[in-house]
């Protein structure tokens, strides 16, 4: 059975509000994702595995590192 953390990292991205504001896109139209503000410096985009992974590539493609 997989862990907590694991499907946590597969269904979720935390990234700073100001790397995001940077790319003028909205992951919430272009993905079907969820955009929340966790923090005045931080969103939180949830979505699907799937998606999950098209949003990483789609912000790596653009010298965003999430690692």
């Amino acid at each position: 059975m997989p862990s907590a953390s694991m499907l946590r990292d597969s269904t979720q991205i935390v990234i700073r509000r100001a790397t995001l504001d940077d790319l003028d896109v909205q992951l919430d139209e272009r993905f079907t994702v969820t955009v929340v503000a966790e923090s005045d410096e931080h969103y939180r985009i949830i979505g699907s595995p799937v998606e999950i992974k098209d949003v990483t590539e789609f912000l790596s493609t653009r010298g965003v590192n999430l690692r």
